[in-house]
Parts: structure tokens; C-alpha cells; sequence
């Protein structure tokens, strides 16, 4: 089926500003990031400087990677019941629409959002390390593999956040019970990226490669769970 652009973009838009006007929503992109911005922050501040050697083999950094998980699922957790409580859902499920641009528009309006926060977070995050953190802690703290997997890592984890959030909406109808268990069902994914920021899981190239084309799997998995529970004619009857 052929997807138009112009639908997929007209609905992230809609979306966006739905986003916008919701105080809870806005609240939970602000306030989760800072949560996690503590920990890292607090220990490059107390750590002395004759420890910093000690830091060099481990990668507290990747705790970070938390970010792209848990922010996009309540973005996404709002997507659908948010929608039908509003009474907006029906009308837009009765245009033309396919399911596919329906799914698309929404899974962008998450993940635009959620990739600048996590990114910018993540610059912030490394701008006060570099500024005020001492040189030898600053230099041991931000290594170039740890920046390589923030890059690389936040898109995909986003994504796989998207397609549950997206998923728990469909089927809830409350929009906090949908970013509860969102972000519940987000945390075995912060599990893995907390014990290989530990050193409890060696963060190895194989490591690296083995859980990027997990999650690559995990996303195409997300997708067609999505799109399954993402039903017009199911959304029809669910809204009525």
C-alpha cells in the first residue's frame, strides 16, 4: 500500500500539538531525563581525581541510554487513549487514512520529540562535565565509545519504546494506567542498559553488535505488534 507522505505528516502534526497541551505529558519529558541526569552527575563531581583511573573500565555513561527508553514510551502511551477520550479518534480513523499512515504519523510525533530530548539532555550532560568537572575526571568520564553508542543506540531503543507505548494505547483507556505500564514494560530494557553502564554485562564490540541487531529485531517485531493492534475497524468499535 502506498503511503502519502502528506497524511503521515499532517497526523505527526496533529499529534505534536495534541503533546503540546497536555501538562502531564510535557511535565513527564521534563521531569524523567533530570532523573537521570542526578546519578551520572554526582559522580563526576564527588569522584576525586586519583580515582579517575578506576573509572576508566567502567561505562557509567550508557546509564544515560535510559533517556530514549523511557520518555518516548509515555509519549507513545498517550497516542491512542488519549485520542479516543478527547473524541477526536473517530473522526480521524473515518477519513481515508490507512493504518499504515495512521501508525507512522503517530510513531513520529513520539519519536521527534523524544530524540531531542534525549540528545539534548546528553549535551548538556557532557557540556557540564567538560566545563566544571575536573580534566582528568572529564577525560576518563567521556570516551569516544560511550558517545559512539549514545549516537547509534538512542534511535533504535526510542523506536522499540514507540511501538509498546503505541501498543498499551490501543488497548487501554486511561491514559496514566497506558504510561504506567508503558514504562513498565520499558524497564527490562533500562535493566540491560544499567548492568552494561555497571560492567555487570562487558560493554564489548560483540556485545554491542549483538544487541544492536536485537534490537533491530525487537523494532520489526514492535512494528507489526503495532500495526495488529492499531485496527480501524478495532479502533471503531473500541471508540463506540
Amino acid at each position: 500500500m502506498t503511503v502519502s507522505r502528506r497524511r503521515v505528516r499532517a497526523i505527526t502534526r496533529k499529534e505534536l500539538h495534541e503533546y503540546r497541551r497536555n501538562a502531564a505529558v510535557v511535565l513527564a519529558m521534563a521531569i524523567l531525563p533530570l532523573v537521570f541526569l542526578i546519578q551520572p552527575l554526582i559522580q563526576v563531581f564527588t569522584l576525586p581525581p586519583s580515582a579517575a583511573t578506576a573509572l576508566r573500565h567502567e561505562h557509567a555513561l550508557l546509564y544515560m541510554l535510559a533517556v530514549p527508553v523511557l520518555v518516548p514510551a509515555v509519549l507513545a502511551a498517550y497516542a491512542v487513549v488519549g485520542e479516543r477520550l478527547q473524541g477526536t479518534l473517530e473522526p480521524v480513523i473515518a477519513t481515508p487514512i490507512s493504518r499504515e499512515e495512521l501508525l507512522l504519523g503517530k510513531a513520529l510525533a513520539a519519536f521527534i520529540p523524544s530524540i531531542a530530548v534525549a540528545y539534548g539532555v546528553f549535551a548538556l550532560f557532557v557540556a557540564i562535565v567538560e566545563i566544571f568537572a575536573q580534566p582528568v575526571v572529564a577525560s576518563a568520564f567521556i570516551r569516544g565509545p560511550e558517545l559512539l553508542a549514545q549516537l547509534l543506540f538512542t534511535p533504535p531503543l526510542a523506536a522499540w519504546s514507540i511501538w509498546v507505548g503505541i501498543a498499551v494505547s490501543a488497548r487501554a483507556s486511561d491514559p496514566r494506567t497506558a504510561g504506567q505500564l508503558a514504562l513498565l514494560l520499558s524497564l527490562p530494557t533500562v535493566a540491560i542498559t544499567t548492568l552494561v553502564a555497571f560492567g555487570v554485562v562487558p560493554a564489548t564490540l560483540p556485545t554491542a553488535l549483538v544487541l544492536g541487531a536485537v534490537l533491530l529485531l525487537l523494532d520489526l517485531l514492535g512494528w507489526r505488534a503495532a500495526s495488529a493492534v492499531v485496527d480501524r475497524e478495532r479502533l471503531v468499535t473500541d471508540a463506540t
